[in-house]
């Protein structure tokens, strides 16, 4: 906190949360702000808004948290589209629309999601990427209330936060659905916290399981909670019965998986500790309820197992309901988009899951690279999808089209597979026999999951409209289908400049206040690096335990991304029952190879610089 550097003032389209007011650096004064830039379909960044939870609880009456939505793709430029998902993630504290993203360059933010800590006196006195903070946050808001009281700047009293009206509707924001036995369909209600069945008309309310408050509670149907769950996976009657169990749950905020006893609607936890995912990959077996998890999304039976799409880490996971294990399936944690071996297979936010009819293929909704991937033999392909940075809405040759942002796939039995193509509005068509994409409709708001009946008909999740819709009959013939050539995306990242040859790359590492590097079980750092296209690199991709690394550049290769995963460990100093913290990020760096490029790259695990 050594420098001061002035707040540059708050401004951008509009703002929420705040009863219809602008908000401005003085309206703030003598309050402690942190401003969290983030985008809404970034999972790092919803995971910093439940961090934040109980630092806006604790510190209330001091600090107020200033969300500045800065965003990626192109319908979370939308004002609408930003207003629902304020709503349907609980944000509880004003929210900036920043759509140009003035705000962003302004605080020099680099990543989703950026920190910046802003005094009472209104100076910016510390900056962070990514998530993890929440303890380091607490330490700083500690100082500064020390400081500022004893100073006479820091003014206690209520925030300018004014919650919106609650709406009526049956479902808030659902994420999945399942067909069950009989025509009923159960739904995870995601923003009111619990799962609704509903009739074969899919709108009238059977029961509700789980309380609709936000928690994580075990029992009877009434009294069970959740936090935001989205997959639902009905278990084979034979594996129900030694499970004790019909139905899985990714109840995703608690990183947890939950049964479900259908016909009482008792509710039980068989994995995950609850605790957020933060370590080194294995292949191990390990016991479900002991391993952590991270934001669980979708989930399919398949290969004699469950498999999850954990969204946080960019992997799936499978799940033993009869030995209660649990482990790792596919990918390294590495964000992005490439095939081959599943140990080897990089992924980005997988977000929704299907089965081929005859069981051999696993269809995914790989949200961030805005691609649909597939698991068979043992290898991870992708169908329809270029990378992290290329989106829109485009049909025809599966190799040239375009999705943004989808959640949800449906296979159907003729082979091919539906997608909720969520930020695009609308359900597409892949076909594998003629390698083409087709829009079957759109107009939708934000599909998150489609749903076969026993009649053939499909039901979309219309997430942001809070309801199911029923596809028109003949939807799905050749005559229904359309050919969209609409916009093509590609959200560009500035690259930075570096030197052919020998490039020095530090990662710089600050441990929160009153921790330090932990070696009780051996080095406290892990540092591994890869790079896309590979040819990028001639030396420096593997895993080490330094957090500096020299690589080697190669000249012949004018640019591409550096992938960068850093951990550290920590521990509390002077306390007597010391707790550890692992700190860990992953970065995608663009890079431009340039003569007159850097010849060092830094880069900040955990920032508490000014």
């Amino acid at each position: 906190m050594s420098a001061r550097v002035r707040a540059p003032e708050l401004r951008g389209r509009g703002w929420l949360n705040t009863g219809g007011r602008d908000l401005t650096l003085a309206d703030l004064r003598g309050k402690i702000v942190l401003a969290d830039f983030w985008t809404f379909c970034c999972i790092n960044c919803l995971h910093v808004l439940d961090e934040l939870r109980p630092l806006e609880e604790k510190y209330g009456d001091v600090l107020v948290v200033i969300g500045i939505h800065s965003p990626k793709f192109e319908h979370e430029k939308d004002a609408d589209a930003l207003a629902a998902a304020v709503e349907r993630y609980g944000v509880h504290h004003p929210v900036l629309d920043d759509p140009e993203m003035d705000m962003w360059q302004q605080y020099a933010a680099r990543a989703w999601p950026t920190l910046s800590v802003i005094d009472p006196e209104g100076y910016v006195v510390a900056t962070m990427a990514g998530e993890g903070h929440a303890e380091g946050l607490a330490r700083l808001i500690d100082e500064l209330i020390a400081v500022h009281e004893a100073k006479g700047t820091l003014h206690r009293g209520d925030g300018p936060y004014v919650p919106p009206a609650e709406p009526e509707t049956t479902l808030r924001f659902p994420g999945k659905a399942v067909l069950l036995d009989g025509g009923n369909l159960l739904v995870s209600d995601s923003a009111r916290h619990s799962l609704a069945e509903l009739a074969p008309d899919g709108e009238t309310l059977v029961r509700r399981i789980g309380s609709g408050d936000r928690g994580r509670t075990d029992g009877p149907a009434e009294v069970a909670a959740f936090s935001e769950p989205q997959g639902l996976c009905l278990l084979p009657e034979q594996v129900a019965e030694v499970a004790g169990y019909d139905l899985v749950v990714a109840d995703t905020v608690n990183h947890l998986l939950r049964g479900v006893r259908l016909s009482t609607g008792e509710v039980v936890t068989i994995a995950g500790t609850g605790r957020q995912w933060r370590s080194t990959v294995d292949d191990h077996s390990h016991d479900a309820l002991s391993v952590d998890l991270s934001s669980p999304w979708d989930l399919a039976w398949y290969d004699d197992k469950v498999v999850i799409a954990m969204a946080g880490i960019h992997q799936l996971w499978w799940f033993d309901p009869i030995k209660r294990t649990a482990g790792m399936y596919a990918g390294t944690t590495v964000e992005a988009l490439r095939d081959g071996p599943l140990a080897e297979a990089w992924m980005a936010q997988p977000s929704g899951l299907s089965v081929s009819a005859d069981g051999a293929r696993l269809w995914i909704a790989d949200s961030e690279t805005s691609a649909i991937r597939y698991v068979q033999n043992g290898v991870m392909g992708t169908a329809v999808g270029q990378g992290l940075f290329d989106f829109g809405h485009v049909d025809g040759p599966a190799a040239s089209a375009l999705l943004q942002h989808p959640l949800g796939v449906c296979a159907l039995p003729d082979g091919s597979v539906l997608i909720a193509d969520t930020y695009n509005g609308a359900v597409r068509r892949f076909d594998p026999a003629t390698d083409q994409v087709s829009t079957v409709t759109d107009g939708l708001a934000e599909p998150s999951d489609l749903v076969v009946t026993g009649e053939g008909e499909v039901l979309v999740v219309e997430s942001a409209a809070h309801r199911l819709t029923r596809l028109a009959p003949g939807a799905l013939s050749a005559a229904g289908a359309n050919t969209v050539d609409g916009p093509r995306h590609r959200a560009e990242r500035k690259p930075t400049d570096v030197t052919p040859g020998e490039l020095t790359l530090d990662i710089i590492f600050t441990p929160a206040p009153g921790q330090k590097l932990d070696e009780t079980y051996g080095p406290s750092t892990r540092l591994v690096i890869s790079a896309s296209p590979p040819e990028l690199l001639v030396e420096g991709a593997g895993t080490s335990t330094e957090l500096s690394r020299r690589l080697v550049v190669n000249g012949e290769v004018t640019g591409g991304v550096l992938q960068v995963t850093a951990q550290a460990a920590t521990c509390d100093v002077d306390v007597e029952h010391a707790a550890c913290h692992l700190t860990r990020q992953d970065w995608g760096v663009p890079v431009r190879v340039v003569e007159s490029g850097a010849a060092r790259l830094p880069l900040v695990l955990r920032g508490l610089d000014a």
